[in-house]
C-alpha cells in the first residue's frame, strides 16, 4: 500500500464529492443525520472547503488512485488545526489508509501544538482508530439526533 496526500484544486471538487458520498452514505442511512451527514452536502460546499483560505482539503491517494480526502483547518492560530472531513471509499476502509493519511497530513504541519477532530460516538471504529493516534476524549460530546452523538477528540503535540 502506498498512501500519500496531494494537494486539492478546485477541478478536483466532483471527484471528491462523488467519494464522499459514497463513503458517508451508509452513515446517513444507520444514523438519519440528514441535517449535517457529509452525504446530505453539495458540490458546492466541497468547492468552498476546498477554495477557503484558512484550510487545505488534501485528497489521499493510493498509488495513482483516488480514495478518499482529509482537510485540515486552522482558526485562530496554524499551530491550533482541525481535521474536517476525512473520509475514505468504502472498499478501501479498514486496510491502514485512515490511519496512513492522518500520519502524513500531520507530518504537513510540524508547527501543531494540537489536533482536533469529532467522529460519530457510536462508531466505535472510527473512535478506536483515533485513541490508537493518540487523540483523547475532550469530554464534549454533541447530540445530532436520537441515532448519533458527536464525540470530540484532541491531539497534542509535544
Amino acid at each position: 500500500m502506498n498512501i500519500r496526500l496531494e494537494k486539492a484544486v478546485t477541478k478536483d471538487a466532483y471527484s471528491i464529492f462523488n467519494i464522499q458520498i459514497e463513503a458517508f452514505t451508509p452513515l446517513l442511512h444507520k444514523y438519519h443525520d440528514y441535517q449535517t451527514s457529509p452525504a446530505n452536502e453539495s458540490v458546492d460546499r466541497v468547492l468552498k472547503r476546498i477554495e477557503h483560505a484558512s484550510s487545505v482539503y488534501f485528497k489521499i491517494m493510493e498509488d495513482d488512485l483516488l480514495v478518499g480526502a482529509i482537510r485540515v483547518v486552522w482558526n485562530d492560530t496554524p499551530s491550533a488545526l482541525w481535521i474536517s472531513p476525512i473520509f475514505i471509499l468504502p472498499t478501501y476502509q479498514g486496510k491502514g489508509v485512515a490511519q496512513a493519511a492522518m500520519k502524513l497530513v500531520e507530518a504537513q504541519f510540524p508547527q501543531a501544538r494540537s489536533w482536533e477532530l469529532a467522529t460519530i460516538q457510536e462508531e466505535v471504529g472510527n473512535c478506536y482508530l483515533y485513541e490508537k493516534l493518540g487523540y483523547v476524549k475532550t469530554g464534549q460530546t454533541k447530540a445530532l439526533n436520537e441515532h448519533a452523538t458527536l464525540i470530540f477528540y484532541k491531539r497534542e503535540c509535544s
